[in-house]
């Protein structure tokens, strides 16, 4: 018998078009769009369906739209396969993904978490405004290699580890000048390629500090109850189900590492041998293939 968990994606899936199809066919769907623009004051659907993609990368607005889109991806799954999201005993998110992995599992309702993830949104979008800032994608290197070379990088500036993803792909965050630096260092040093990533600050580290107070009282205004499933924290790789201790790892985990190779070595480990990415993109699916060849995950809206 599978073990089910599904994995919800983080901003950069985001697409024009993402969700219309799901919103067009299925009044479920259609209405968790309807519901999103009551609670955002803005029509949501619009700018996952027509953009401009300007607009809809903005970290106010892909978080939101990725948010709600994936929660759609549920439903259109539930319509084609309810057997499937019943069988779910487990699930994760990468970074913006654990607030809908929460939601999914019971713990925030829908518009509490929407309001939260725009809060979120807004929030880390201020403060890479206020710092000039970027991630840095270093592939074919592993975790030693690249901390060594931010440490080579860093000279004073923020630079450090973001994202865990899998084997040989790690993303570093920092300064505009501390990431250019660790680019040039880290393909000296034989990665195969230093990608700039497309966003708007270097998210998971101390320059999203002034995020932090506004997340955490609008978390402490949340109601959050036990969650139904076990939810994988970014933070720390393992489930929680105190609603305090919830709370106190949404908000580090804006300024913290995301250990997500660790997260998904841990669900296989608890036995879970079939997953689901659901939501916008496939990239959960690659990073899945490259820590676990032989495991089975396939797309909610494939």
């Amino acid at each position: 018998m599978s073990k089910i968990a599904f994995l919800f994606p983080g901003q950069g899936a985001q697409f024009i078009g993402m969700g219309q199809q799901a919103a067009e066919s299925l009044p479920a769907a259609r209405a968790l769009y309807e519901r999103a623009a009551s609670v955002l004051g803005y029509e949501l659907a619009k700018l996952c369906f027509e953009g401009p993609a300007e607009e809809l990368d903005s970290t106010a607005i892909s978080q939101p739209a990725l948010f709600v889109t994936s929660l759609v991806a549920i439903e259109q799954l539930r319509d084609r396969s309810p057997e499937v999201v019943l069988s779910c005993e487990a699930t994760a998110g990468l970074s913006l993904g654990e607030y809908t992995a929460l939601v999914f599992a019971g713990a925030i309702d829908f518009e509490e978490g929407l309001r939260l993830v725009a809060i979120r949104g807004a929030a880390m979008q201020d403060a890479a405004d206020n710092t000039p800032s970027g991630m840095v994608s270093v592939l074919g290197l592993e975790l030693p290699q690249v901390e060594e070379l931010c440490q080579q990088a860093r000279q004073g500036e923020i630079l450090q580890i973001a994202n865990m993803l899998c084997p040989g792909n790690i993303v570093v965050s920092g300064t505009n000048r501390a990431c250019e630096r660790v680019a040039e260092l880290a393909v000296a040093a034989g990665a195969m390629k230093a990608v700039p990533l497309a966003v708007a600050g270097a998210f998971h580290t101390p320059i999203m500090d002034s995020a932090v107070e506004r997340l955490r009282e609008a978390l402490a205004a949340t109601r959050i109850d036990r969650p139904s499933i076990p939810v994988i924290s970014n933070v720390d790789a393992v489930a929680h189900f105190d609603p305090d201790q919830i709370r106190q790892l949404l908000v580090r985990q804006i300024v913290s590492p995301v250990r997500w190779e660790e997260s998904m070595r841990n669900l296989l480990t608890g036995g879970y041998d079939q997953f689901y990415e659901v939501g916008p993109g496939r990239v959960l699916r690659g990073l899945l293939k490259r820590i676990d060849r032989k495991v089975a995950c396939q797309g909610a809206l494939d």
